[in-house]
Parts: C-alpha cells; structure tokens; sequence
C-alpha cells in the first residue's frame, strides 16, 4: 500500500509540475505579445 501511495504523489508532483510550466509558458507568451504591441504603438506615434 506504501509503494502506491509514493506512485500517486510522484505522478501528482510531476502532473502539477508540467501544469506549472505550461501555464508559465503561457503567460510568458503573453507578456512578450504586450511588450511588442507596446514597442509598436509608440514607433507608429513617432512615425507620424
């Protein structure tokens, strides 16, 4: 019963640990996506 209680919380630690990065990535994503609109918002005020 030990043996599959250790499975169950190494399978839960890496499951919440590949959740954690995707959404990490997810939200790097993003960031990276605001600061370019940002970058090409003030060129364009420039330009003009």
């Amino acid at each position: 019963m030990s043996k599959l209680k250790i499975i169950r919380n190494a399978a839960g630690f890496v499951l919440s640990g590949l959740v954690a990065i995707i959404v990490g990535c997810f939200m790097l994503r993003g960031t990276m996506h605001m600061w370019d609109k940002k970058e090409n918002n003030q060129t364009k005020d420039n330009q003009e």
